[in-house]
């Protein structure tokens, strides 16, 4: 069952304002999910076993950079898989590769990181805050905590094992920042859960909110045309290359929404070996891109991963997205991305969904065009469900303002408070469809943003998290 959520008038929640922390910032688009060489196989013949280098992905982190850098993206993290004694690796090798590849490409912001082994679960990506402990700090965390790590015989693959260890990231004097990774991979259907489930995901979030923030709404591996994001189970596949947690209406994301956790969600490359070397990956922001809204500068994006400011994207189908809630007739009454407004129940709330097309083609050498746009809004329900609500536009329903697509809807503010998200697609389905094994992913793009909370005084609302 969901927790009782705080009334939003005894909260200090802030409100939307374009002014001194605003200055200097825009999109920088990234990727958070990257392998290098770094990403070891085992020669299990030794005792402890050896790393062989370049086991599961060819590519130093300065070619990784490059790439990158070549895909116009202006942020990138690091995120090698461990093993048994992998934290050696960090410590002794994948470190210094990123510090060369640091002074290799300059221009792009380069936080250090891994896959972290999650203890009775799968996988998520692992940011560390940049400072003169970024190093150790991350040695430590796998040391301790990676479920893979152990040498030593001593088990950890259980779930106390991962409280603990969100516990001491969140207890650190920068907390580093966790996105759980292909949440659905080891699902067996739809809403059969795996390795990761809504519990567990609720658990952690309990634990280290300002640590595990979210998912991957859009996992890697998209090059690959026999099961799109290596989801390998037909009975649950992705939809639009998207995450079936992330793409149900009213389903795990709208839920944990609803019970106004600030939860987020990305897109990945989990690039191991390019297409073009005959692997199932593109390179970093070839095909999928994080759009954070920051300054150019490693803390402020962090910030933003953090607090919700951003969208994710397929294909380049937009590089740019403005989601903004208002109270009609009060221009102080506004708030976007990640923000939470407080407006009286029964009020008219202002939506407006705004999103720019990019005026050059994208790495697959096409121009897609938008055929959709859609605004869902969720509120707590009485037995835990979202109550959902969704309006759809086409080409000709929204307005056009140069290479932006413009699309408004009002309606009363729900008496519990509500959140509101938007997604587009390339296609003319009116839902994601599921994937199916040979299809093209260029031609299946969307984008999906992040929410904006609306709370009303005196409720226990969706915008009364944590």
């Amino acid at each position: 069952m969901p927790r009782p959520l705080f009334c939003l008038a005894l909260l200090a929640l802030p409100t939307f304002a374009l002014a001194a922390d605003d200055h200097g910032r825009r999109w920088q688009p990234g990727d958070h999910h990257v392998h290098s060489e770094w990403s070891v196989d085992w020669d299990s013949t030794t005792t402890p076993p050896t790393p062989v280098r370049g086991g599961d992905s060819p590519y130093t982190r300065s070619d990784n950079a490059r790439q990158a850098s070549k895909f116009g993206l202006t942020w990138m993290v690091h995120t090698d898989h461990g093993g048994p004694g992998h934290s050696a690796v960090t410590r002794d090798h994948a470190f210094p590769a990123l510090e060369q590849a640091r002074r290799d490409v300059p221009a792009l912001i380069q936080f250090n990181g891994m896959e972290f082994d999650v203890p009775a679960a799968e996988h998520a990506s692992l940011i560390i805050a940049p400072s003169a402990r970024e190093r150790d700090e991350l040695v430590e965390i796998e040391r301790r905590f990676s479920r893979s790590e152990p040498v030593d015989g001593v088990p950890r693959d259980d779930g106390q094992t991962m409280l603990d260890a969100l516990a001491h990231m969140r207890d650190l004097p920068s907390p580093p920042l966790m996105f759980v990774n292909h949440p659905s991979r080891t699902a067996t259907g739809v809403g059969v859960w795996g390795k990761v489930d809504p519990l567990e995901l609720r658990g952690w979030h309990d634990r280290a909110p300002r640590v595990l923030v979210g998912m991957e709404g859009a996992p890697g591996h998209q090059a690959i045309r026999s099961e799109r994001g290596l989801y390998r189970n037909k009975a649950a596949p992705t939809f639009g290359g998207f995450d079936q947690m992330t793409t149900q209406v009213g389903g795990v994301w709208d839920t944990l929404l609803a019970e106004g956790r600030r939860f987020w969600i990305t897109a990945s490359s989990d690039s191991h070996v390019n297409l073009r070397d005959g692997g199932r990956d593109y390179d970093p922001g070839e095909y999928s891109k994080t759009y954070v809204w920051a300054r150019p500068d490693a803390d402020d994006i962090l910030d933003g991963l953090r607090h919700g400011r951003m969208f994710a994207v397929t294909g380049d189908l937009i590089d740019a997205l403005e989601l903004t809630v208002r109270q009609p007739g009060h221009p102080t009454r506004q708030a976007t991305l990640g923000e939470t407004l407080a407006l009286p129940a029964g009020a008219t709330m202002r939506i407006e969904l705004r999103v720019r097309q990019p005026g050059r083609p994208n790495p697959h050498g096409d121009r897609p065009a938008l055929a959709q746009m859609e605004l869902i809004v969720g509120t707590p329900g009485d037995d835990g469900t979202p109550v959902m609500q969704t309006r759809r536009w086409t080409p000709d329903r929204w307005r056009n303002e140069a290479a932006w697509r413009v699309a408004t809807w009002e309606l009363p503010v729900p008496a519990r408070g509500a959140f509101v998200r938007a997604r587009g697609g390339s296609t003319q389905d009116t839902t994601p469809l599921p994937d199916v094994p040979g299809e093209d992913p260029w031609q299946d793009l969307w984008f999906y943003s992040n929410p904006v909370f609306i709370g009303t005084a005196g409720s226990n609302g969706a915008a009364a998290g944590r």
